[in-house]
């Protein structure tokens, strides 16, 4: 279930990062930019949770604590500075385009992969 909810966010914010970048990437740069690398974030997560073994499990623990300080960063800076970011990116306000699942997605998949690694270090 977990790696399909990375599939879907992977789909969403690789869509719109698209659609953003190619339409009106001048209005909005670092929106858009950001909207790319949490897709790319997005991605290597959902592969990274798909795969077994030590080298993937630590990818998807690099790209699961990327994504939580991606999002908190980013959703502090946009609600204490929204001109930062004159459009939504995925991680704006805490995700909350998304019904804050982008908050809350990448400490499920760190709870998930503490609750794993005692199997993949076996």
């Amino acid at each position: 279930m977990l790696v399909a909810v990375y599939a879907i966010f992977a789909l969403a914010a690789t869509s719109r990062a698209a659609v953003q970048i190619a339409t009106k990437f001048h209005e909005a740069p670092l929106a858009y930019l950001l909207s790319a690398l949490a897709a790319v974030i997005y991605i290597v997560a959902t592969v990274a949770l798909a795969r077994k073994g030590s080298t993937s499990w630590t990818v998807a623990l690099v790209s699961c604590s990327v994504e939580l300080l991606g999002v908190l960063a980013v959703g502090t800076l946009s609600v204490f500075d929204p001109a930062a970011f004159p459009d939504a990116t995925v991680w704006s306000g805490y995700g909350e385009g998304y019904l804050f699942i982008p908050l809350v997605l990448p400490v499920i998949g760190l709870f998930w992969l503490r609750r794993t690694a005692r199997v993949t270090s076996d």
